[in-house]
């Protein structure tokens, strides 16, 4: 019997967890524009958490300026000209907290970014959370940062392979462009030398 009440909390206490203290992830992939900045928010209370995390996959020297602000327009985390990062704040006042990535330095190249939010709700009474419950929440972080590390090594991945076909590319072309001319001078030289032996009769 109480092995059976003990399952039932159990799984009670991780269908509360799921519920009631939901951990809130989306992961996006926007383009910026040359000049531009694109903003998004968060609607937070007191006391919940939010983490962003980006990286800049495509577009000129791969940075983006990126900053967090809370409802009172004050700047709780900033980065400039970097290629990736990571703000995580915990909200000291309800409302709508706003987070921009500025491409405004370039006046040529769009950026392409692709960035992940991941948010976790206050809940009053955490106190009193079962260890279990406290477990499983450290472990759906760690799920969640190996989430995003997995995200920018594909990222990573297909910037590198760009840049490696983009390179193989210029070295076939300059290698036939070297062998037309090798080739040419080749010819010319031929042809100049057979034509400076020709013996010329006159008659």
């Amino acid at each position: 019997m109480s092995r059976l009440y003990t399952r039932s909390s159990f799984l009670l206490s991780c269908l509360t967890f799921l519920l009631i203290i939901p951990s809130l992830i989306s992961a996006h992939l926007i383009e910026v524009a040359a000049g531009k900045k694109e903003c998004f928010f968060e609607d937070l209370h007191v006391h919940d958490k939010m983490t962003v995390t980006y990286q800049v996959g495509e577009g000129g020297h791969l940075d983006i300026d990126f900053w967090l602000s809370d409802p009172t327009q004050k700047v709780l985390g900033k980065h400039i000209k970097q290629s990736t990062g990571q703000i995580s704040i915990t909200a000291e006042k309800d409302g709508r907290h706003e987070y921009c990535f500025s491409n405004q330095m370039s006046a040529i190249a769009d950026k392409m970014v692709s960035f992940n939010v991941h948010g976790v709700i206050y809940v009053s009474g955490d106190d009193v959370v079962a260890p279990i419950e406290r477990e499983i929440r450290k472990l759906a972080a760690g799920l969640a940062s190996v989430k995003d590390e997995q995200e920018y090594i594909v990222v990573r991945e297909k910037t590198h392979r760009n840049t490696a076909e983009s390179t193989n590319s210029r070295v076939k072309w300059w290698s036939i462009l070297q062998a037309i001319v090798l080739f040419s001078v080749v010819g010319w030289q031929v042809y100049y030398l057979k034509s400076f032996f020709e013996v010329k009769r006159v008659i």
